[in-house]
């Protein structure tokens, strides 16, 4: 047998069906759920330098450094 040959029955004999587990809309709702849990975990954390604002001049006064 040929090389051809040998390659395409190997080919013709494999037969894989890979079945998801869920209906692929799924994976969408998943992959949405998960970055608006993140958004909502990167919101909560806006203005939290501002919340020691005065800490964190007293220390640029301190030791000399100026903020902007």
């Amino acid at each position: 047998m040929s090389l051809i040959t040998s390659v395409a029955a190997a080919s013709e004999a494999v037969h894989v069906v890979n079945e998801l587990p869920f209906p692929a809309p799924v994976f969408g709702a998943i992959t949405l759920t998960i970055f608006v849990v993140l958004g909502f975990v990167t919101f909560s954390f806006r203005d939290v330098a501002n919340r020691h604002a005065d800490k964190a001049e007293a220390y640029a006064r301190e030791h000399g450094s100026e903020t902007h």
